[in-house]
C-alpha cells in the first residue's frame, strides 16, 4: 500500500466514522489532524515483524508513552476509529433476519 492509498483510505474512514479531520504527510508517515488531537500513522520496521504499523494517539502522546504497534491495516484502522471515537458505520448480516 503506497503512502497516497492509506491517505485516501483513512480520509474514506474519517468520513464513515463521521470524524472532521484533514491527513497530511509528516517526517515519519501520515499526520491526522481532527478536533480530538493530532494522531500519526507510520509503517513499521521489516525488522519489527508482525507489527507492520505504528499509530500515536493524543492521549499516548500526553502520556508519553511510544507509538503504539499494529499488526495489521484492520487493527490499526479498529484502534484509530476507537481513539477517536468514530460511529461504526453500518454493518451488513448476512443470512436470515
Amino acid at each position: 500500500m503506497t503512502d497516497a492509498q492509506l491517505r485516501g483510505l483513512l480520509l474514506d474512514c474519517l468520513k464513515l466514522w463521521q470524524v472532521s479531520g484533514t491527513i497530511s504527510a509528516g517526517a515519519d508517515g501520515l499526520v491526522i489532524e481532527t478536533p480530538g488531537g493530532r494522531f500519526t500513522v507510520g509503517r513499521a520496521d521489516p525488522a519489527s515483524l508482525p507489527a507492520r504499523w505504528f499509530y500515536q494517539t493524543p492521549r499516548r502522546a500526553a502520556a508519553k508513552r511510544p507509538d503504539r504497534a499494529a499488526p495489521s491495516i484492520v487493527a490499526l484502522l479498529s484502534a484509530l476509529r476507537n481513539a477517536m471515537e468514530g460511529e461504526g458505520g453500518d454493518r451488513l448480516f448476512v443470512g436470515r433476519s
